[in-house]
């Protein structure tokens, strides 16, 4: 089976590794072009890239796919199938139907539930308690394909997007290899639309805390824009960003306010409930747990999150 693979971060290369570990026949590498990254801002490649180089594979870098050029060097490598995970670029009709099984979408959510840019973190934001990845038909909807498999995973109390989205990277790259190994037993199952849910592009505004929400809430916020785009809010006249924190029973108070400093914690009231911030980091600063944070920048009972100075 010719392969031809699509993708771009650490969690499409978690799959592609998967595919060239088990002997499939990778013909072609499609991956974003190379970005600015790091302190230097220098050009990086993709994970995808540097792992497709590593084993000699071809890598196309086109800025879009609908130039005839392009799809018909897609064409002339004679694939059976395309798979895409997390690639960047929207698929064409033409390039959709151009493998002769189609292209296979690795997805990180139990669809319909979860369509779109960001599933991980809208499922921790939901309150889910699972999640997982699928394997889908793609056509010329956004994730709306036919399924082909599935496989779930608990999302855990502790869980950061981070740390979730490493075990769906895993399963992900698990489940493909599966569907095309059963890939003439699998039965296409058709998304029920009624019970669709959007997972919408993450924003830096959103990570801004509004302390007169639940406290629950707010952890969960916490851990899933740990670590893009960090969720952060004002103390003291320097936006704080907010790494890891607990639900704290039975406290409460104004919004906002900071109830306590402890050993191990900065306890702050919320609309519902108290928060008890375990890891923060001051401008300019590294992040930190409690203890070493308190020690350069002064925080006391009283001060308020959220009052811009």
């Amino acid at each position: 089976m010719k392969i031809i693979f699509a993708g771009t971060p650490h969690f499409a290369a978690a799959a592609l590794a998967a595919l060239l570990d088990d002997g499939f026949e990778v013909v072609a590498v499609l991956t974003q072009p190379d970005r600015p990254a790091g302190r230097g801002m220098q050009l990086t490649a993709s994970p995808v890239k540097q792992l497709a180089l590593a084993h000699g594979l071809p890598v196309l870098q086109p800025l879009t796919l609908r130039q005839p050029e392009i799809q018909q060097q897609l064409a002339e490598f004679g694939a059976d199938v395309m798979v895409v995970a997390a690639y960047g670029l929207i698929l064409p009709q033409v390039v959709l139907d151009t493998p002769r099984l189609g292209c296979l979408n690795i997805h990180a959510s139990l669809l319909p539930r979860w369509r779109g840019a960001a599933p991980i973190q809208r499922a921790m934001l939901a309150g889910d308690v699972e999640t997982g990845v699928t394997i889908m038909q793609m056509d010329a909807g956004l994730d709306t394909g036919a399924m082909l498999l599935k496989k779930s995973c608990a999302i855990g109390e502790r869980d950061t997007a981070e740390a979730l989205h490493d075990k769906l990277a895993a399963l992900g790259a698990e489940a493909i290899v599966e569907a095309l190994c059963t890939l003439p037993r699998l039965s296409p199952q058709k998304q029920n639309d009624a019970l669709a849910t959007y997972a919408a592009k993450l924003s830096k505004a959103e990570a801004s805390l509004d302390w007169t929400q639940d406290a629950a809430l707010l952890a969960r916020a916490i851990r899933a824009y740990n670590p893009v785009p960090v969720a952060h809010s004002p103390l003291n006249g320097a936006v704080i960003k907010l790494w890891r924190a607990s639900v704290r029973e039975g406290q409460g108070g104004e919004p906002g306010t900071v109830l306590a400093v402890e050993k191990g914690a900065i306890v702050v009231a919320c609309g519902s409930g108290a928060l008890a911030l375990e890891e923060l980091q001051r401008p300019n600063g590294k992040a930190l747990p409690v203890a070493q944070f308190v020690q350069g920048f002064r925080v006391k009972p009283g001060d308020r999150f959220g009052a811009v100075a």
